[in-house]
C-alpha cells in the first residue's frame, strides 16, 4: 500500500497506549529491560520477556525497546558525547533521515522518546521509503538555525541512496541551504552507517549502533527539540542514566528527559 500519509504524527491508538496512565508500568518494563541488557542478556529475547510479563502491545514494546541500554553502553556513550559549547566550528557528519524524522514527529505531535543515553527517538518507520510531509521544510529550517547558531563547521548530511525518494529530499536540502548560506553538503550513501561509525569527525545520530561504535557524537535532535519545539510531546518510559551507588537488584537512575545537555 502507498505511503500517502502528510504529517509525521502520532499512530491513532497513541493517546491510549502512552496516556499517562500507562507511564508506571511502561516504566517498570524499561527499567527491568535495562536491568536484563546490563547483565548480557540478548535484547530481543529481553524484550520479549519484559513484553510479556507487562503485557505490552507491539507498538509499546517498540518504544521500550528504543529506549533501553544497558549499563555499559549508557555509560560509554555518555561519555563520548559531545555539547553544544565543544562543537563550534567542527565539521558535523549527520544520519540525515534519522535526525530529520525525529523534529518532525516532534513538530506534528508524534511521540518522542528520551533514551536511557540522552538521545531523543521517534517511533516513525519509513520501510524503505521516505515521503515529504508538511514538517519537512520546517523541521529542515529548525535544524539549520539551531546549526547556525550552535556555529558548526561544515555539515555533511548522509541519506541512503536505496530509501526512495532520497533524491527528491536532497533536492529541498540543496534548495534552503543555497537560500540561508548553510554550510551543507549533501550525499546519497548505500551505507550511511557505516559511515558514520567510522568517521573521524563528530557524527549527528541517535542510531545506537552508531553510538556504539563512533569516536564522537552530538545530539542535534534533542538540541532542536528542546530549544525550537517546546511543545513537543515527550515521553519519558525511560529515566536517563546517572551514576549512582550499587544496589542489590537494579541500577539507580532518575527522570531528566527535559534538560539540554
Amino acid at each position: 500500500m502507498p505511503d500517502r500519509r502528510k504529517h509525521r504524527g502520532p499512530h491513532p491508538e497513541d493517546l491510549q497506549l502512552f496516556a499517562p496512565s500507562t507511564w508506571p508500568v511502561l516504566r517498570e518494563a524499561a527499567s527491568d529491560l535495562c536491568w536484563l541488557l546490563s547483565r548480557g542478556y540478548r535484547a530481543q529475547s529481553s524484550l520479549k520477556l519484559v513484553g510479556d510479563r507487562y503485557d505490552l502491545v507491539a507498538r509499546q514494546r517498540t518504544a521500550v525497546g528504543r529506549c533501553c541500554c544497558g549499563d555499559a553502553s549508557a555509560i560509554d556513550r555518555r561519555n563520548r558525547q559531545l555539547g553544544a559549547q565543544q562543537i563550534s566550528g567542527r565539521p558535523l557528519r549527520l544520519d540525515g533521515y534519522n535526525v530529520l524524522t525525529t523534529v518532525e514527529a516532534a513538530l506534528a505531535g508524534g511521540i518522542v522518546l528520551p533514551g536511557r543515553d540522552g538521545a531523543y527517538r521517534d517511533m516513525a518507520s519509513m520501510h524503505g521509503s521516505y515521503r515529504k510531509v508538511a514538517e519537512t521544510r520546517p523541521a529542515l529550517g529548525l535544524l539549520g538555525h539551531v546549526l547556525t547558531g550552535l556555529q558548526t563547521g561544515e555539515c555533511l548530511w548522509y541519506l541512503d541512496r536505496p530509501v526512495s525518494n532520497s533524491g527528491r529530499l536532497k533536492g529541498v536540502m540543496e534548495e534552503l541551504a543555497a537560500a540561508h548560506g548553510w554550510p551543507w553538503r549533501i550525499e546519497l550513501a548505500p551505507n550511511p552507517d557505516h559511515l558514520l561509525a567510522e568517521t573521524d569527525q563528530v557524527a549527528v545520530t541517535a542510531d545506537s549502533g552508531i553510538l556504539d561504535r563512533c569516536k564522537a557524537w552530538f545530539n542535534l535532535a534533542r538540541e532542536t527539540i528542546v530549544r525550537r519545539v517546546p511543545e513537543a510531546r515527550v515521553i519519558p518510559i525511560v529515566d536517563e542514566y546517572v551514576q549512582a551507588e550499587p544496589q542489590a537488584e537494579k541500577p539507580g537512575w532518575r527522570v531528566n528527559a527535559n534538560t539540554p545537555e
